[in-house]
């Protein structure tokens, strides 16, 4: 990856249905040029896929948006906690921390009796030793941007 493969990123990352006129208009490429960079970093897994952010006061799904701070138990590796946890349903994030807690997990509950029976599972099938759940109230910033509400 060179400079201008994190240029590309960074636009991507704001916007990634940015046309590859558009795009290389930005950077100083070609629209050709700037699409064989995008597909090079997807065939290279430098680029894992596109998605769609809706902001949760939009969801009309309802539920809990809930945030998890969990350590995982002496004898569970990251590998296999990584590997359990893929399979249990609501968990729309995993990511590797750093810190007092080995993962954060953003998930969905549709109540306070689902994120309970959530936890459980966390406990018994995926290796958490202890958790520290947080529930969103509302988002501050617009999903994508990371600049604040009005």
């Amino acid at each position: 990856m060179d400079r201008l493969d994190r240029e590309i990123l960074g636009i991507l990352r704001e916007d990634a249905r940015i046309s590859y006129r558009d795009l290389g208009v930005r950077v100083g490429l070609s629209a050709n040029a700037s699409a064989d960079r995008v597909r090079r970093m997807r065939r290279d897994g430098v680029i894992r896929g596109f998605t769609v952010l809706v902001d949760p006061a939009a969801d009309t799904r309802g539920g809990l948006v809930v945030f998890i701070d969990l350590t995982l138990r002496q004898d569970t590796t990251n590998e296999e906690f990584e590997r359990r946890v893929a399979h249990l349903p609501g968990i729309t994030e995993v990511v590797h921390v750093t810190g007092e807690y080995d993962y954060l997990v953003r998930a969905r509950a549709a109540d306070p009796t689902a994120l309970d029976a959530l936890l459980r599972r966390l406990k018994r099938e995926a290796g958490v030793a202890q958790s520290s759940t947080r529930i969103a109230l509302r988002a501050a910033t617009r999903p994508g941007s990371g600049s604040v509400r009005p």
